[in-house]
């Protein structure tokens, strides 16, 4: 995941403390002065950060795992959350979630206070859906399944940031004991066109709907998350549409593609809407 903060850190390549290649400093009298009299100023965690981005995406990630290791012992959370992606993925080191768990700790720890719309909220609402997903799976012989602490990481991502990500784990986690909390959750997520959970309320409201008003709008977000799906979403979710689709009637089938183009005309206006795309 590549968030705007970090591209844009990526290519700002600012104006660096040291230089490498600086000339020789001069004496007083005129001659070189010694080499140990050149002392360089110690380069600040956000420019640390500049620099280990620059390495990363320039493709030496060996180069920048140092800087960014420099920036996050430093408390800069764009450095840490980078640090906690490689680690998570094994994306130039070898993945390690234990040490992923523990960037993301740190930037919970530090910066976890701030207020939503701060500079650093970005990486804390990240940060705190990784924890959710660590607490709820756990990291063997390091970090125990904890469902509570897994709902409250998500709770704060989906309730204090807004995160869609966060809202849709607390529909799926909701879904079994809660059929009305799940499809508030997925209902969050889905109107910030995550494409998992407007399957997913889809198929919630399809499936209790005691009315074809209530069908019709399952079978309306069903369709909205097939016109969206790609790559290894797209098989189930075009399995779920078809799936109610089979058992809808025609008035139910109208009313939802009808339902459908009205949001994807003004949500998605890049995509061909519900009624230009077969139905089947």
């Amino acid at each position: 995941m590549s968030h705007p903060n970090l591209r844009y850190a990526a290519i700002a390549l600012g104006a660096f403390a040291v230089s490498l290649n600086a000339a020789p400093a001069l004496a007083f009298d005129g001659q070189s002065a010694p080499s140990e009299q050149i002392s360089p100023a110690p380069i600040g965690p956000w420019e640390a950060l500049q620099t280990g981005l620059r390495h990363y995406y320039s493709g030496d990630k060996s180069a920048a795992l140092s800087s960014l290791q420099y920036a996050a012992e430093q408390g800069q959370p764009g450095a840490a959350w980078k640090l906690g992606e490689m680690y998570a993925h094994g994306d130039g080191v070898a993945e390690d979630d234990l040490k992923a768990f523990q960037y993301y700790s740190q930037i919970i720890r530090q910066h976890g206070h701030e207020a939503p719309e701060g500079p650093q909220a970005s990486f804390v609402r990240s940060a705190f859906v990784a924890l959710g997903n660590y607490y709820l799976h756990g990291i063997e012989g390091a970090v125990e399944r904890d469902i509570a602490k897994a709902h409250n990481s998500f709770r704060i991502a989906a309730m204090v940031f807004g995160d869609a990500e966060a809202q849709y784990t607390l529909g799926q986690l909701s879904q079994a004991n809660d059929h009305k909390m799940a499809v508030r959750w997925y209902n969050l997520a889905a109107d910030k066109g995550h494409v998992e959970a407007q399957a997913r309320l889809g198929e919630t409201l399809f499936s209790l709907g005691k009315s074809d008003s209530n069908r019709a709008s399952g079978l309306m977000w069903l369709t909205i998350a097939r016109e969206q799906a790609a790559g290894t979403d797209a098989a189930w979710i075009n399995g779920l549409h078809e799936q109610y689709f089979a058992v809808s009637s025609e008035p139910i089938r109208q009313q939802a593609r009808i339902m459908a183009d009205t949001w994807l005309k003004t949500h998605r206006p890049d995509l061909q809407t519900a009624q230009q795309v077969p139905t089947q």
